[in-house]
């Protein structure tokens, strides 16, 4: 691919009409969206507001049974310093996924929009759409509040439709691993565990469950851990299954890691995650 900013100066102004989108581009969707569709404030430095940005499509960096998830670069043209890789997740509509399981994480949620509410009940082509995009909104909240509460997600940087941009993590255009490719010694992987719960705690003291946690939505960056993937967060009272979810996710956490010789045990954890979710 082609730099499409190889040919301007830094030291020259620049406005719409100098450049147009080139193929695998667009204009920037930020100054499109409402206030209520970005991420929460402070702004990280890193953020790039300007309306005269671009983003350019770098590659698909998953391909997941709900969503795929592509590699962006939003940059100004004219700017070295305004640019940033965004991981752009974009949900597909009903009838092109294969994920099944939604009305068990949906339960205790609520639709704002009476008439996206009529329209999903009677699955509608515009309802397909509302569904999609209502996965991307309820991954976008969750994010949100996760990251207020200083649990390491990415930071969600905005959300249009069914898509979903946030921080990209990894280094250069090169995806941080998931917990599920590490080969570390046992130390290595005990300190991992122990962000992991840390990670579990905030959630359960906020009141809810990841709802579908394992080592393939868990990236290991820098030797810090980062959880992904929040569309189905699950409120623990407020869904009926929202405890059997919590004690899944402790499973699957402790049966990998008993894999890799580290001892944990998963009913001691879903007991200490009860009780900080009553605390």
């Amino acid at each position: 691919m082609t730099d499409p900013f190889a040919s301007f100066d830094a030291s020259s102004s620049l406005s719409f009409a100098d450049v147009d989108p080139g193929d695998d581009q667009r204009w920037s969707t930020w100054p499109a969206i409402t206030p209520s569709e970005r991420g929460p404030q402070p702004w990280p430095a890193w953020i790039v507001t300007s309306a005269g940005a671009l983003d350019t499509e770098l590659g698909i960096l998953k391909t997941g049974k709900e969503a795929d998830v592509f590699l962006i670069e939003r940059a100004v043209p004219d700017d070295p310093t305004q640019r940033t890789l965004l991981a752009a997740k974009r949900y597909r509509s009903e009838e092109h996924r294969s994920f099944h399981r939604s009305a068990v994480y949906t339960e205790g949620r609520r639709v704002q929009n009476s008439r996206d509410g009529r329209a999903l009940a009677k699955k509608s082509s515009f309802g397909r759409g509302v569904a999609a995009a209502e996965w991307s909104f309820a991954e976008f909240n969750a994010l949100c509040r996760m990251w207020d509460l200083g649990a390491p997600v990415p930071y969600p940087v905005q959300v249009n439709g069914t898509e979903l941009l946030m921080e990209f993590i990894g280094t250069d255009a090169t995806a941080a691993p998931r917990l599920a490719q590490e080969r570390g010694d046992r130390r290595v992987l005990a300190d991992y565990f122990t962000q992991i719960v840390d990670i579990m705690r905030i959630f359960a003291a906020a009141g809810f469950a990841h709802g579908d946690l394992s080592p393939y939505n868990l990236l290991v960056h820098d030797g810090r851990v980062r959880v992904i993937d929040l569309p189905q967060i699950v409120d623990i009272i407020a869904n009926p299954q929202g405890l059997d979810l919590l004690h899944r996710d402790c499973v699957n956490v402790c049966d990998w890691f008993i894999r890799h010789r580290v001892e944990c045990d998963a009913e001691e954890l879903f007991a200490e995650l009860m009780a900080s979710s009553y605390t």
